[in-house]
């Protein structure tokens, strides 16, 4: 880290937000570890010591220093999980010193104090960091992923055996009684089931009935008169429920059903085409069911406008994947096991293609990646 005097007093002149925290002193270790695990859990930032909340530059002597760096060590050793590294750096602002601690956004996160407590950034302060929140970040760190967690009071009958031995004798080409082995440990084999109870991925790829324990795990999908939700009145409206299979068959047949075909030029006499590209609809869906984030309790949404089509999804992008990486073919899964059964299961082929094959079949697709409100929406334009 090199900062220039004039970039100091551009932060300084800013003020305080989620990415630059002004301390007038620090002499309390905890107090300290608590800022530094917060900006690890966001997106890095600066504490700068000898600048009142209010911008006021008051300095710090040598002896601050020395007592400062060696508190800043100190507290990144011993008081972060795991440990960090943060930057220190003395910046002359006229006759007095300002001691700049950077705090890179970590690799390694979810961090913690070492009593145990998790911190985020929200603006200028921090707080405490929510259950659910805490899972995300380990879901982010690669720890985690929501389709392995067990799905309590579930057991074996809640398996659709009809649907899982069609699948099996599909894959391995027998009966599933002549594989020798019972029926909860071929489950848990296939990563479907722990502990005598199924996981999520299990429940959603393969459950009689997965809205029984995960109800909002379905697909609200309406299809509205004009172009603004706030209307009363629509033509269609369905929550789509079971397992994926069933939700992306029933998901593309409410889009289907609501849709136009067009002659787009044709002879009269010809059958017309889906107004906009079936191929596209089905990349997008399938994704979403996929892709979605499932330590999010929100539904996935199609809505259907005079003049478009929204099919909207829990959960932005993952880590730092963004909308041009996604539209190159870059894929990064959230949900393991899912994605592993999805592609023997759906129009499926987890390689990164799906996108660019929605966009060579309809250039004009719009993605919006929502990180505040934690949505992923991708909207297609109806010809009017």
């Amino acid at each position: 880290m090199i900062m220039q005097r004039s970039e100091l007093l551009e932060l300084i002149d800013k003020g305080e937000d989620s990415r630059t925290q002004f301390k007038k002193d620090i002499n309390n270790a905890v107090q300290l570890a608590q800022e530094m695990v917060a900006f690890s859990n966001s997106k890095g930032g600066y504490i700068i010591v000898g600048v009142e909340d209010a911008g006021n530059v008051v300095g710090l002597n040598s002896s601050d220093i020395r007592r400062l760096n060696q508190l800043i060590s100190n507290s990144a050793n011993e008081n972060v999980k795991p440990p960090i590294t943060p930057f220190t750096e003395i910046i002359k602002v006229e006759d007095k010193k300002v001691l700049v601690i950077e705090i890179k956004e970590g690799v390694n996160k979810p961090y913690c104090t070492a009593e145990g407590v998790y911190f985020a950034k929200v603006g200028a302060d921090k707080r405490k960091i929510s259950q659910e929140e805490l899972m995300r970040l380990f879901q982010e760190s690669g720890k985690l992923y929501a389709d392995e967690m067990i799905v309590h009071d579930s057991s074996f009958n809640d398996i659709d055996k009809e649907l899982f031995y069609s699948f099996y004798e599909k894959q391995y080409g027998e009966n599933i009684d002549a594989s020798g082995m019972p029926f909860d440990k071929i489950l848990e084999n296939l990563n479907l089931a722990r502990e005598n109870k199924l996981n999520l991925a299990g429940l959603l790829l393969f459950g009689k009935n997965p809205q029984r324990y995960e109800p909002i795990f379905l697909i609200k999908a309406v299809c509205f008169f004009g172009n603004e939700m706030g209307g009363t009145q629509y033509r269609d409206s369905e929550d789509i429920d079971g397992n994926l299979s069933r939700q992306y068959r029933n998901g593309m047949a409410f889009l289907l059903r609501n849709l136009r075909k067009i002659q787009k030029g044709k002879n009269f006499n010809t059958p017309g085409v889906l107004e906009v590209s079936e191929i596209a609809l089905q990349e997008i869906l399938v994704n979403a069911l996929i892709h979605r984030d499932y330590f999010i309790g929100a539904p996935i949404r199609i809505l259907i406008f005079d003049n478009r089509i929204e099919i909207d999804n829990p959960g932005k992008l993952p880590n730092s994947l963004t909308i041009e990486n996604i539209k190159s073919g870059i894929s990064c899964i959230r949900n393991q096991i899912i994605a592993s059964y999805a592609f023997k299961m759906l129009p499926y082929r987890g390689i990164g293609s799906g996108i660019i094959r929605a966009l060579r079949d309809d250039p004009n697709i719009e993605f919006i990646n929502d990180i505040s409100t934690e949505r992923f929406k991708v909207i297609i334009r109806r010809p009017v």
